[in-house]
């Protein structure tokens, strides 16, 4: 808690101030996070051309949302892109961090800034499933007369976890896996990047490296960037000084093997054969 805690908190606000200054002393997945709607991929159901989430986000004109679905699939990165667009003041928590004290601090202090400076405030809260039914009434009379406009995030399914009056009060996007080839365009653009990637890296890395990690990363963006970063600065670099990024260091950094299979070649024949064997012996497990 803000009240219990205050010098851990002002700890972080540090950090995040020198980190911002230092781009280097963050994650690659941090680093990489897209800056402006131009850069974000996927979601394009709900936040291609025309859409209603990313006109209310063009326009100035988001009302209180949940952000809900898998880890890396952009959540975070667009309530980021949310704090640069609004012309509110914009409040970052998480509520694995705050209580019911700093709630009632938040909201006093936006309603001092409302009378004073006419100024709305917008709150994300991180993982709001963690919050209490006893907190989340809290926020719910300030989110209906619109002292506070919410963005929740979470990966649970919020009709269990999020109160159904604030539900009512707010508008629901789902976040899908992202696909292939938003996982593809991700890896090349930290490949090439010079100043937020890994461009200056000399990083040489295998097409089947690629597809390993994209075909792996379960359509989690964070996943596949960590994956990256972790095999290209573990790598030992060649005489040449370059990184050699193969299929088998994608394999280290996923902690997740290939299969073998080529439909041209023998693997096809093996797998079908161990498919048959084991539909035979009525090992579902094995079949699947």
């Amino acid at each position: 808690m803000f009240t219990a805690s205050r010098g851990f908190f002002m700890q972080q606000i540090d950090f995040l101030k020198k980190r911002a200054e230092n781009p280097a002393l963050a994650p690659l997945a941090m680093r990489m996070t897209p800056q402006a709607l131009e850069e974000f991929a996927g979601q394009e159901h709900i936040l291609g051309a025309g859409k209603l989430l990313r006109r209310a986000i063009e326009t100035d004109r988001l009302n209180s949302v949940i952000f809900y679905g898998p880890p890396g699939t952009g959540k975070s990165a667009l309530a980021r892109i949310i704090a640069k667009t609004t012309s509110s003041y914009f409040v970052e928590t998480n509520a694995v961090t705050i209580g019911i004290e700093d709630v009632r601090r938040i909201i006093k202090e936006a309603t001092a800034r409302l009378e004073a400076e006419s100024k709305k405030t917008t709150l994300l809260l991180d993982e709001i499933h963690h919050f209490n039914k006893t907190q989340q009434d809290a926020l719910l009379p300030h989110v209906e007369r619109g002292l506070i406009t919410l963005i929740g995030i979470t990966t649970e399914n919020p009709f269990f976890y999020v109160n159904a009056a604030l539900i009512s009060r707010s508008t629901l996007f789902e976040f899908k896996p992202l696909l292939a080839e938003h996982l593809r365009g991700i890896l090349e653009r930290a490949l090439k990047d010079d100043n937020l990637g890994l461009g200056k890296q000399k990083v040489a890395i295998t097409d089947s490296a690629k597809e390993h990690l994209i075909n792996n990363a379960g359509g989690d963006a964070r996943r596949l960037l960590n994956a990256l970063e972790v095999g290209a600065l573990s790598t030992q670099r060649s005489k040449d000084g370059i990184v050699h990024f193969t299929l088998e260091v994608a394999e280290e950094s996923l902690q997740k093997r290939a299969l073998l299979y080529d439909k041209s070649s023998d693997e096809h024949y093996d797998h079908a054969s161990a498919f048959i064997k084991s539909m035979r012996g009525s090992d579902a497990d094995a079949a699947l």
